[in-house]
């Protein structure tokens, strides 16, 4: 298929430009012309979460590996950089920072960070610098609010120096399985080794507690290991087939941390999922095709590409039972769907032209948030998918606050390039733009390289590295 002209957001000078654009791609994206003054937009006020937390403002920071830990398991000084920049940018709501895997075999990469005891005193350090230059920064830190994501990265895994992938499964997938190269022969987790990993979650929760963290993130999003159990409709035994058995794993562990530790737990969820898009001849993502309905995408239609949110709001309704106040909603995986997880204009090196205007995955995003917000009004919800708003960002976000669709705006790669964003939206500064994120994509195709995650177009500390000039080398010969 031929691929149609993409206008970037960046060619949008004008909100008459950026509207009509809208209307042209017959695309519907709640936007907020003139922004309140300083101090009077809702971006700013407070939220009280049902612990009787103040969390200051309405911007979130999504949790975002760099890739640059140690092979133990422990934060780099790239790393306390990072965790540094979203301690000063503004937002009240710290997300996770990046996922931390609960043992060794969980890690997505060999340079992940790992919670354990021996980790535990670096751990204490990241959070209580956190704390330290936040209030160095804004004068106080009593509003501000820190979790911590714990995962396992399941058929991602890539835990060791010889960078080769080590899958953990929990069913035969029609199209990950072979997509990914797991042979014939390859076995799923039996219900006793994920009676042991749910052991391992709930420890690291009360790790994470001793470090000082308010809440922990059980991640069910992005094809990882969480995520897979809610499309584990195949599986036998207690951790497959209903939605209650899909739902199990999340509910031991949330079970267990409340004879534990008691720390709050948020999920991060991929609300709806696609079959895996590949490549045409153009180098443009189409939907892989197959002969039957695909019923392995986790608010999925059956069709591969379409959602059905039927299952999803199953699964909240068991959240609010559980206690699960809070919710990151975000969408499909950024190994087989990045247009649906990452809305943006150039593709990562294992990805894809995309095969829609990236404005229609921002909407989509803001309008499933949405209709969790209206479904659930006592969840505490996170918006995702806002990066390739660029320039307009502060326009969508007041006006998604505005309308209650969603309690918080939940901001990524967009802060590895200009931390300090949050805070000048909400001071009402002009936006730094030759800061602003343009979505090219090196801060994934570096780690897909095996190098460490960062902006380097726009941050000088990236620029400066060897990996830079070896980054553009490899984009050259892809030519995507």
């Amino acid at each position: 298929m031929a691929q149609q002209k993409i206008t970037r957001v960046a060619q949008l000078k004008t909100s008459s430009d950026f509207l009509g654009h809208l209307q042209e791609i017959k695309v519907s994206i709640p936007f907020k012309e003139n922004l309140n003054q300083k101090g009077s937009s809702k971006l700013s006020e407070p939220l009280f979460l049902q612990s009787g937390e103040k969390v200051g403002n309405r911007f979130c920071i999504l949790p975002m590996e760099g890739w640059d830990g140690t092979t133990d398991g422990l934060p780099s000084e790239h790393t306390k950089r990072r965790w540094h920049h979203f301690a000063i940018s503004g937002a009240k709501l710290l997300w996770g920072c990046e996922a931390v895997a609960v043992r060794h075999d969980g890690r997505a990469n060999p340079n992940q960070l790992m919670i354990n005891e021996k980790n535990l005193p670096a751990f204490k350090d990241l959070y209580e610098n956190l704390r330290r230059d936040h209030k160095a920064k804004f004068g106080k830190e009593d509003d501000l609010v820190i979790g911590l994501q714990l995962t396992h990265s399941g058929r991602f895994a890539v835990p060791d120096e010889d960078r080769l992938r080590k899958p953990f499964t929990l069913y035969k997938h029609s199209v990950l399985d072979e997509k990914f190269g797991l042979p014939d022969s390859h076995i799923p987790m039996s219900d006793e080794e994920i009676d042991e990993l749910v052991n391992d979650f709930v420890q690291a929760a009360s790790l994470a507690k001793e470090a000082g963290f308010q809440f922990v993130d059980i991640k069910h999003c992005h094809g990882y290991l969480g995520h897979e159990f809610l499309s584990a409709k195949t599986r036998k035994g207690k951790y497959g087939g209903t939605l209650q058995n899909r739902l199990r794993f999340l509910r031991s562990v949330v079970e267990g941390i409340k004879k534990t530790s008691k720390i709050a737990v948020g999920v991060r969820l991929s609300a709806f999922d696609f079959i895996p898009f590949v490549k045409d001849e153009e180098n443009i993502g189409i939907p892989k095709a197959l002969g039957s309905d695909y019923n392995e995408a986790f608010g999925g239609d059956g069709t591969g590409v379409g959602i059905d949110m039927t299952e999803v709001f199953e699964l909240l309704r068991s959240f609010e039972e559980l206690g699960i106040e809070m919710v990151c909603v975000t969408a499909g995986s950024p190994y087989y769907t990045p247009h649906l997880t990452r809305p943006a204009i150039f593709p990562p090196s294992d990805g894809y032209l995309p095969p829609e205007d990236p404005l229609v995955g921002v909407a989509r995003h803001i309008d499933i948030t949405a209709q969790i917000k209206k479904r659930f009004p006592n969840l505490k919800i996170v918006g995702s998918g806002y990066s390739y708003l660029q320039e307009w960002l502060p326009h969508i976000a007041e006006a998604v606050i505005d309308e209650n669709m969603a309690d918080f705006i939940g901001l990524g790669r967009m802060v590895l390039s200009y931390p300090e964003m949050p805070d000048d939206i909400l001071q009402g500064r002009k936006l730094a733009r030759g800061s602003i994120c343009r979505t090219f994509s090196d801060c994934t195709t570096a780690p897909r390289k095996g190098m460490l995650s960062g902006c380097f177009p726009l941050d000088s500390y990236y620029k400066k590295m060897p990996e830079a000039a070896e980054l553009k080398e490899i984009k050259k010969a892809i030519r995507l």
